[in-house]
């Protein structure tokens, strides 16, 4: 006995595109209702199975060249975000020459040469000039801070000091020094105290200490809790009028200069955290909260400049890009997160050191990497490199720092300027900054690859775009004025 198991697929209207499949069982294998059971079976199966093929077979053959920028579900690069605009016109990433090393010209007659590699530097090399200057504590109004000695400078704590005579001194000093018309980058160097009470930790913890002493002074009856509270209430209070004010009063009479506090925001990462088997580079446990309270200070602030300098112990680790990278990722959060308004974000420029920190100790080929190179693959607009006149204290130091720059730094501050400048009008139109698609890839923007179109690939399978005020879009190849015009018809 024979049983035909025949089925028909066919489509509502289409006759001719039907499928015939026949099954043939024999009586000596399986009979009956069993037969038609197992027959209709595979015959679900096999419907199911055509189904999905004739599916995939329509999505391929509807696939065009363009297709991927049209349909979401197969792009796979995250869309681009904003950034700050760039400090120099074409170029995405600058490294900014902030080292006291005129002498070597003026006293000894060895060059640096440092604009032959694209560094920016003050006219003649000055530390404080129209492009970079630094203000440190005696050189910008009157800082209230504790000498190492012990004395009391100007109040010695924020609730002391005296924040009129301080903006005042402060707007003289900076006329006499920036023309009105400053572009250039400007940081305040205050490091004897942070704005957070529990900040204030170590060698800083006298500060604490005064403050509940001035407390206890004028409110003896409190308890020692009520002390403690109304002096960090009070601390925090004074700090932030003195940061606070002394930027909005720069800010406000050099509008155009790029203003910040070295050093902020903070991540407190140098050491592993307790929870955490080996070293990740994460921010302290809390950072981020805690630099979220300082939104007044980002707010007022139009450059940030994290520290990224290496101890000697993180030479050649790669414990030193984690390091990096967590401190870089930490300000260009705070960047993103307060803006001074929808359309422009606060550049964000990572202050690194020539030398290991306190040595004279370069670093190498991969310690650079580490720190500029790691800067500019996550999308910071550039590094200030910073350094003492210990630099420049002698002709053979000179000489060291000379043949440095010309063999090690300036190669790579070269490649570096090359690169991100070629993946910006690669992947953003030029109106755009790249950084990585993948955080924590460990991908560098300047690959060392020789081939141009090895460079590309590179750039296109690791990087993505970070478009710049004005423009938007994947690729920023539109502008957000006619993005905007086009949603008001």
């Amino acid at each position: 006995m024979m049983h035909d198991c025949e089925i028909a697929l066919s489509s509502q209207n289409q006759v001719h595109s039907c499928y015939t499949v026949s099954f043939s069982l024999s009586e000596g294998h399986i009979r009956g209702r069993a037969a038609m059971v197992l027959c209709r079976l595979l015959l679900r199966l096999l419907f199911v199975f055509l189904l999905l093929f004739s599916l995939s077979i329509l999505s391929f053959t509807s696939l065009s060249p363009n297709s991927t920028r049209r349909n979401p579900l197969l792009q796979t690069l995250p869309p681009a975000v904003a950034a700050a605009g760039p400090i120099l016109e074409d170029r995405p990433f600058i490294v900014v020459w902030n080292m006291p090393t005129s002498r070597c010209q003026k006293r000894y007659n060895i060059h640096l040469n440092l604009g032959d590699f694209d560094i920016v530097e003050n006219r003649q090399q000055r530390f404080q000039g129209q492009k970079m200057t630094i203000f440190y504590r005696d050189r910008l109004g009157k800082y209230p801070y504790l000498s190492r000695d012990g004395r009391k400078v100007n109040g010695g704590i924020p609730q002391l000091g005296d924040l009129a005579a301080h903006l005042a001194l402060t707007v003289t000093q900076m006329s006499g020094l920036l023309q009105p018309n400053f572009t250039g980058l400007a940081v305040i160097d205050w490091e004897e105290w942070r704005p957070l009470w529990e900040r204030n930790f170590g060698s800083k913890m006298v500060y604490r200490k005064l403050s509940k002493e001035l407390v206890r002074q004028e409110r003896p009856d409190l308890s020692d809790r009520a002390v403690k509270l109304m002096a960090r209430q009070k601390f925090e209070e004074s700090a932030r009028k003195f940061m606070e004010e002394t930027l909005r009063s720069v800010v406000t009479d050099r509008p155009k200069g790029l203003w910040g506090f070295y050093g902020f925001p903070a991540c407190f990462n140098q050491q592993k955290r307790k929870t955490d088997e080996s070293y990740t580079g994460r921010c302290h446990r809390g950072t981020r909260q805690q630099n979220d309270r300082l939104s007044w200070l980002w707010q007022q602030s139009t450059a940030l400049y994290p520290s990224i300098y290496l101890p000697q112990r993180l030479a050649g680790s790669m414990d030193a890009a984690l390091m990096v990278r967590h401190r870089v990722l930490e300000a260009l959060r705070v960047a993103s997160l307060w803006r001074h308004n929808t359309d422009h974000i606060t550049p964000v420029l990572s202050y690194a050191r020539l030398a290991f920190t306190r040595s004279l100790t370069f670093l190498n080929k991969t310690d650079l990497m580490h720190t500029l190179g790691e800067s500019a693959s996550l999308g910071a607009a550039g590094v200030v490199l910073w350094g003492e006149l210990k630099f420049a204290k002698s002709k053979h130091q000179c000489i060291l720092l000379r043949d440095y720059i010309q063999t090690v730094l300036g190669p790579l501050v070269r490649s570096l300027r090359s690169d991100t400048h070629r993946c910006s009008l690669q992947l953003c139109h030029g109106n755009g900054r790249c950084s990585r698609q993948q955080l924590s890839s460990g991908h560098m923007v300047s690959s060392g690859l020789a081939h141009d179109s090895s460079r590309v690939k590179h750039f296109h399978s690791y990087f993505m775009c970070q478009c710049y005020p004005g423009w938007t879009g994947r690729e920023c190849q539109e502008k957000t004025m006619d993005k905007n015009r086009r949603k008001s018809k």
